[in-house]
């Protein structure tokens, strides 16, 4: 007991400060390093992968010289590493005269772009009018479909109204049931007249057709 309390002031008495700008520790040096290139063990498995490759024997051989054993000959590159470098070069640091090539060609593309936009502009330029008088016409053709189709309605409804009397509420199912027979003759009666009426035009088509096929060959018609 008496031994471990001597030990813990022994201790103590280390921890107390020795003055102002007294030390009492000092950190040993690094290891030296030591001289020579130092090369790595290729069958370790801790050794880095950049290790290995030819760029480190390269720079062994930039800090050591000749004294790192390595030949000067195998830092340059192999004809096929040299004509990669060389597409390398190609492709990411093109000539001055490519550059302007290329730039030429993408001022070519543009302004054929921008006169072909222009083009488009003028021509939808040119056809705005009659887009213009079409959309009228089709306006007014769908205003006087309309107003024919209400007043075919109105006709209907007067038709109804007349063959079940005045007293006969419009809204029945008796009305309804006439209107839409009513509706149901009148559009076929249109149907045929429309059909009938292109018969007729297919007729004299037909015969100004003929007629004119007779008067080209000379032959009197009868």
């Amino acid at each position: 007991m008496a031994a471990l309390a001597l030990q813990a002031r022994g201790f103590l008495e280390l921890t107390v400060p020795l003055g102002r700008g007294f030390r009492g520790y000092r950190a040993p040096p690094p290891p030296r390093r030591a001289p020579g290139p130092r090369w790595p063990d290729p069958e370790n498995l801790l050794t880095p992968r950049w290790q290995l490759r030819p760029l480190y024997a390269a720079k062994q051989f930039a800090r050591y010289g000749a004294a790192s054993g390595v030949a000067p000959d195998s830092l340059w590159p192999s004809p096929e590493h040299l004509r990669e470098l060389e597409a390398q070069e190609r492709e990411w640091y093109p000539s001055l005269e490519t550059m302007l090539e290329s730039l030429r060609v993408q001022q070519q593309a543009e302004e054929a772009k921008r006169q072909a936009r222009e083009q488009r502009i003028a021509e939808c330029m040119a056809k705005m009018p009659q887009m213009i008088e079409n959309w009228r016409r089709q306006k007014q053709e769908r205003w006087e479909k309309a107003q024919a189709e209400k007043e075919r309605k109105a006709q209907l409804q007067a038709e109804a109204q007349e063959r079940l009397g005045y007293h006969v509420d419009p809204r029945s199912a008796r009305f309804q049931e006439l209107l839409q027979d009513l509706d149901k003759q009148q559009r076929k009666r249109l149907k045929e007249e429309k059909q009938r009426q292109k018969e007729v035009a297919r007729a004299a088509a037909m015969a100004a057709t003929e007629a004119q096929d007779l008067a080209t060959s000379g032959v009197p018609s009868s």
